[in-house]
């Protein structure tokens, strides 16, 4: 598998939104911030590469959503398998 994994496609199977095109639409619209490195940017097109490590900034379920990306799936699988992609961190370190 690679290292790297489209957003979208991310947040899709780790089941952090429900469709791929939900994902895209989030990411579009400037509701996704990512933490790389120390540098946190508001992601612009789905198409930016996420990767094991990253930190993630947005909405969902009616909340400020702060995760760290742990791992990268080649499939969206059940529900306790995509929890197993991230951790929850504190949405107020990041914001």
């Amino acid at each position: 598998m690679s290292e790297t994994q489209r957003i979208d496609v991310w947040l899709f199977r780790a089941r952090l939104t429900k469709t791929r095109a939900e994902a895209a639409r989030l990411i579009s619209e400037g509701g996704v911030w990512i933490v790389h490195d120390g540098v946190a940017r508001r992601l612009e097109k789905p198409s930016v590469e996420v990767r094991a490590g990253d930190a993630l900034l947005f909405p969902a379920r009616g909340r400020l959503m702060a995760i760290k990306v742990v791992a990268l799936s080649e499939r969206r699988g059940p529900p306790a398998e995509a929890r197993l992609l991230y951790s929850e961190l504190d949405a107020e370190t990041l914001a």
